[in-house]
């Protein structure tokens, strides 16, 4: 799936917003990529997981973990291309956590995977997450990359598309400075 294609895929379905918002950063932008609204069909999710596997296939991947909420679809996707397990992160006492039962194997080599990343905040949450319990963080891969390329990881990277936004700070806005005021549409508020 090329860089237009995952695009044209998000804005077939109504997932590639633009308005005023704020962003789970804290970030502003005019931009926003809501992928429940594609995820939501179950075609496009298995299309955009296996795509986003693709890159990982030759890394004997063990399991597909992402931060939840938003991200829970998909991680199943990419795991099930992968044949991995899919697991998901959750936020207990401010730290991302495995919980439900989740564990991970000593060892065990750990894809973690989110749907769009700005600044990367939520996947380093994970691999520090899984790195505690032992597994080996051997990719990051995102449906969306937003970050401008500031992003770094010591592993393997990939993402099906990269969106140029603008962000500001919050105090920095020419929305806010205009009247506007952003809204959140995303999962964590």
């Amino acid at each position: 799936m090329t860089d237009r294609e995952t695009l044209d895929l998000y804005e077939a379905t109504g997932a590639l917003l633009h308005g005023h918002f704020r962003l789970t950063s804290g970030l502003h932008s005019d931009v926003y990529l809501q992928s429940a609204l594609v995820l939501q069909h179950p075609v496009h999710a298995a299309a955009l997981g296996e795509a986003l596997a693709a890159p990982f296939r030759v890394d004997r991947i063990g399991s597909v973990l992402a931060p939840a909420t938003g991200d829970i679809l998909v991680s199943p996707e990419v795991a099930r291309a992968l044949g991995a397990r899919a697991l998901f992160t959750e936020r207990e006492d401010g730290v991302m956590r495995l919980r439900r039962g989740f564990t991970l194997p000593a060892g065990e080599r750990c894809l973690v995977v989110e749907d769009v990343m700005t600044t990367g905040g939520s996947i380093r949450e994970v691999i520090t997450c899984a790195e505690a319990l032992g597994g080996t963080v051997v990719g990051v891969g995102t449906l969306i990359d937003r970050s401008g390329g500031t992003a770094h990881f010591p592993v393997k990277r990939a993402a099906l598309a990269t969106v140029k936004a603008t962000t500001w700070k919050p105090e920095e806005c020419p929305l806010c400075r205009a009247g506007s005021t952003a809204i959140k549409p995303g999962s964590r508020v």
